[in-house]
């Protein structure tokens, strides 16, 4: 099948998609929409941009037309990508999506989603724990549910959602057609798999571990001192939009201030902000009002804004799955895009590890990961050689300008690597979002473990608030 029309879709849905300007189907809509069409349970994986949106909207819409009284309902990891979900179903929906949308998400006011729901939609799109607050105060219905999808599953067991799903699958009925999608299938995805898919379609679109073909990686090897000096060398002589990625939220607010002093223009958005002040982080940035966000891993997942150029790495992330993720806000739908990593003092292993599951150990190919010369020099810390990486493969970092260079601060909120960990070894943290339950009613939440067994709470706070 090559064409949209080829899948028998209803006719305003094919007048919708090429309003929308979308005519050949891709890849892991192509696979996916007729398996969907059959009513299958789905368990898909491809990287990030390649369409699974489209993919699962679609053969639901499609469905939902000839049922008179089913609902469906779309989890989402964070805010953003929940409300990007919206928006993608309205301009499908056209006319009809105000009353047959609602959209629950932490940090929007809960009142007007009472109005919503009392509207009866048809598409439920939330994340977690929104969801379980109403089910908890019994103003969400989910009796007539008859599809259930999971939208960056993988995501969603990072952030510690693996509770608050359970939850929401007692209120489901067992009768149903449901679809995990997600970037990588680790093995907590398909352990999840088995709980709530009946005997599903395997879908994978390409090397979930690798970034698209058009993005080129580099690397930058610096000192703590020359690093910020070396971003600016970086924002000058780079055009077009820049997504920053550093690892706590103090330091996302920080660095967008230090680069506003330097007359650039630049937004943070982390957990700590409200979603009205999120959403107009993220409109500023669509609209290209903001040249550069700096953003936290919140916006590592979902966020789908076609003329981002460039992807930094500032802080490297906390653990190879996310580097994957974050270097996918570029290069999306076969455009070019660039990507550059900082490697500071002490990272060597960080780096190695991100470096072998990119390559799965392999020699880098032509264009990638070139290194550039350090600044400052420095030895690798030997009481923090203990990242999960291997000792051998990927690059090795050279001392060539010497030794006993500066080691890293936390005064940009650096800290140590962490890790998230789904299902979570060690032990459970607070909840710092929406989370399930009672914690605050917040995403967010979960156990949390890191590669240097400290345990969280010493370190600088990650931002996983959502």
């Amino acid at each position: 099948m090559t064409q949209f029309k080829d899948f028998g879709l209803p006719a305003f849905v094919e007048q919708s998609l090429e309003r929308m300007q979308i005519t050949v189907p891709t890849p892991i809509q192509t696979q996916s929409i007729p398996v969907a069409l059959a009513g299958k349970d789905i368990l898909a994986s491809a990287q990030t941009g390649t369409g699974k949106t489209i993919a699962y909207l679609l053969p639901v819409i499609s469905k939902l037309v000839d049922c008179a009284h089913a609902t469906a309902l779309i989890l989402a990891p964070t805010r953003e990508l929940a409300d990007q979900i919206r928006a993608a179903l309205t301009q499908i929906l056209g006319r009809n999506a105000h009353s047959d949308i609602a959209l629950l998400i932490g940090g929007a006011p809960i009142f007007k989603q009472f109005m919503a729901l009392k509207k009866n939609p048809r598409f439920i799109i939330g994340t977690p724990g929104r969801i379980n607050d109403h089910l908890m105060r019994g103003t969400l219905n989910l009796r007539n549910t008859r599809f259930l999808i999971l939208d960056e599953t993988d995501r969603m067991l990072d952030m510690g959602f693996s509770e608050a799903l359970e939850k929401i699958a007692k209120h489901l009925p067992t009768e149903r057609q449901t679809m995990m999608f997600s970037a990588t299938m680790p093995a907590n995805i398909i352990k999840l798999s088995q709980k709530y898919l009946n005997n599903p379609q395997h879908i994978s679109i390409g090397e979930t571990t690798k970034a698209a073909a058009k993005i080129d990686q580099k690397t930058l090897q610096t000192s703590s001192n020359d690093k910020f000096p070396n971003l600016l060398k970086e924002l000058e002589s780079r055009e077009g939009s820049v997504i920053i990625f550093v690892r706590t939220k103090i330091s996302a607010a920080q660095l967008a201030e230090k680069l506003r002093r330097q007359d650039h223009s630049a937004d943070a958005i982390h957990g700590d902000l409200k979603q009205r002040q999120r959403d107009e982080v993220i409109r500023a940035f669509r609209n290209q009002k903001s040249r550069i966000m700096v953003a936290t891993d919140i916006a590592a997942r979902g966020l789908d804004i076609p003329h981002i150029m460039h992807v930094i790495n500032y802080d490297l992330p906390q653990c190879p799955e996310d580097y994957i993720h974050r270097i996918g806000r570029t290069g999306r739908a076969g455009m070019e895009g660039h990507a550059l990593s900082f490697i500071g003092p002490g990272e060597n292993r960080k780096w190695q590890a991100i470096y072998q599951h990119v390559n799965h150990g392999k020699a880098s190919e032509t264009g990638g990961y070139q290194h550039k010369p350090r600044s400052g020099g420095g030895k690798e810390n030997p009481r923090r050689r203990r990242y999960g990486a291997p000792s051998t493969g990927g690059p090795r970092r050279s001392n060539a300008e010497g030794t006993g260079g500066p080691r890293r601060s936390n005064a940009e909120g650096t800290g140590g690597p962490r890790r998230s960990n789904a299902e979570g070894t060690g032990g459970p943290r607070r909840a710092n979002g929406e989370g399930a339950g009672r914690r605050n009613h917040k995403e967010g939440g979960g156990q949390r473990r890191t590669y240097e067994g400290k345990p969280a709470s010493q370190r600088n706070q990650r931002d996983t608030r959502d």
